[in-house]
């Protein structure tokens, strides 16, 4: 089965109309790529609180939810399936989910993933908790046959999640990401202890180096293809790639430039998979390859 997937960046910022504007117009290039579904930031719609904007206090939630129906009949019009970030309301005084809406080639919203890992101190005071409350569940859908799953940036830190995801079947992972809009202050901070090792490593900030390396194990580790878009504001720690399931990154757009990624997914192609012989086994508690024997001289630990 074939499935082509439009990974895309932009400039996310907390203006929420030019937010949509900018994944309108992309939407329709994914279109004209022939792409079966596309796949955009974290909180791409609505701004990311903490970073694109200070809090939800006098949030326009009338201005987003009138985007996210307009996007919603975009979708219908160009039979185009989107997995998009946005903010999600609670009621009364519960902060917002920080959640990936998934929307059908008929623009029916069929699933919300939201956001299970809001980094932050345990008073939820600080990061992402002190605007958003956690999810606690997984979104599990199909697109032409292709079992796909949906996180959100810090779940990265968590590799239960991709382990779990490859235990429901997945296939294909779309992880939004917002490691953008870092103001120059902030962005010469996260570089400080990085820079005397710059030439050891692919990225000069925590986030460059993580991200993109965990997203190359994860697809490696558990056979799965990576979607990882990420907001292009600067400055952007990396820029948007695709990684297929030998953890080889298939793509990448350039750093602080608005534009869509296009990837081909074929589950008929085998790519090359190192653990492929014990990974169920080793899903179910079994953490050694092969058979064990009973012997002394293995059991002994203590001597030579």
């Amino acid at each position: 089965m074939k499935l082509i997937v439009a990974t895309c960046q932009f400039p996310v910022s907390a203006d929420i109309m030019r937010n949509y504007r900018y994944i309108a117009a992309q939407m329709r290039k994914a279109k004209a790529s022939k792409a079966d579904v596309v796949h955009f930031p974290e909180c791409a719609l609505s701004g990311y609180a903490g970073t694109d904007f200070s809090s939800y206090k006098n949030f326009d939630w009338n201005e987003l939810n009138a985007q996210m129906h307009k996007l919603l009949e975009l979708a219908r019009e160009l039979k185009l399936w989107v997995v998009v970030g946005s903010t999600h309301q609670l009621t009364g005084k519960h902060k917002p989910h920080n959640s990936l809406y998934i929307i059908n080639d008929k623009g029916k919203l069929v699933d919300r993933y939201d956001k299970r890992f809001c980094a932050g101190d345990a008073k939820e005071t600080s990061g992402d908790l002190a605007h958003y409350t956690s999810g606690d569940h997984f979104s599990l859908f199909s697109i032409k046959g292709i079992h796909c799953g949906a996180l959100i940036c810090h779940d990265y830190r968590y590799p239960e999640l991709y382990r779990e995801y490859k235990k429901r079947g997945v296939q294909l992972m779309f992880h939004s990401y917002h490691a953008g809009g870092v103001d120059a202050k902030k962005y010469k901070e996260i570089q400080k202890d990085i820079l005397p090792f710059a030439k050891f490593n692919e990225g000069a900030t925590y986030p460059a180096i993580t991200m993109p390396a965990t997203m190359r194990s994860y697809a490696a580790n558990n056979y799965v293809w990576i979607s990882c878009p990420n907001s292009s504001a600067r400055e952007s720690c990396w820029p948007a790639f695709f990684v297929r399931p030998d953890g080889v990154i298939t793509g990448k757009l350039r750093r602080h430039q608005s534009s869509v990624l296009i990837s081909t997914v074929d589950t008929n192609e085998k790519w090359y998979d190192s653990t492929i012989e014990w990974r169920e086994r080793t899903i179910k508690g079994t953490l050694y390859s092969g058979m064990l024997v009973k012997d002394v001289r293995s059991t002994n630990r203590i001597e030579l």
